[in-house]
């Protein structure tokens, strides 16, 4: 581990590492324990009690936050031309087929998000391999595989984000800006897990959310009393 700087150490001293903070408190502490001089994200991750190995205790979904992600999202929007107008009418950032293809295939992943239609998703199969690592490729479960594409453009944008549960059963996820306020943060927080708690799946057994944390992008650690939301 590196050297803790001195703004690291106040912002641990505020934190109470023995104390489940409400979602309201925890939402005001990571303001003031992130010193950074950039606009950082705030995170959350909830440990689930669910076997990630076990298709039906795969818990993925996606959830529109109430003041978005304060984060300018990079959409490409892979459609036939028919559609390339109301796309870039929703606002996505590129918009087209078989250029935008043949770049992907050169590389090119220099978007957040890859929105397209049922009948591109045969032509996207063989870039599985580069888009798959990078979480980019369109799944009809997420919105991003439609024929309402000048909707999903719009959502995206407006801050609908696509969680899914790793390996080691955690779900992370962005939930917004430090410069947003605490109950900006605070809300955005309670719809992710609000949705998150109704997904669980009915064969999960014991405690579903074994614990959830709140961070910024260099903070430490806040834990969340999930029964709070």
């Amino acid at each position: 581990m590196g050297k803790v700087t001195k703004k690291q150490k106040v912002a641990y001293a505020k934190v109470d590492t023995a104390k489940v903070y409400s979602l309201e408190e925890a939402s005001a502490l990571v303001k003031e324990i992130t010193n950074v001089k950039f606009d950082a994200s705030v995170d959350l991750a909830l440990r689930l009690g669910v076997d990630p190995r076990k298709a039906d205790q795969m818990v993925r979904g996606v959830v529109s936050l109430p003041h978005g992600t304060g984060k300018d999202v990079k959409v490409l929007a892979l459609v036939t031309p028919d559609k390339e107008a109301d796309a870039t009418a929703a606002g996505a950032d590129y918009v087209g087929l078989d250029e935008y293809l043949q770049k992907i295939k050169g590389g090119w992943t220099d978007v957040d998000v890859i929105i397209t239609m049922p009948s591109v998703m045969g032509k996207l199969g063989p870039l599985g391999r580069i888009l798959g690592p990078r979480g980019l490729m369109p799944n009809p479960k997420t919105g991003t595989v439609t024929m309402d594409v000048a909707k999903a453009v719009k959502d995206v944008k407006a801050g609908k984000i696509d969680f899914k549960v790793d390996k080691t059963g955690i779900i992370h996820a962005a939930i917004g800006k430090i410069s947003f306020d605490a109950k900006k943060i605070e809300e955005n927080a309670q719809e992710l897990i609000q949705t998150i708690l109704n997904l669980k799946p009915n064969t999960a057994k014991g405690t579903y959310v074994k614990s959830a944390f709140m961070s910024s992008t260099m903070s430490p650690g806040i834990e969340i009393e999930v029964k709070s939301v």
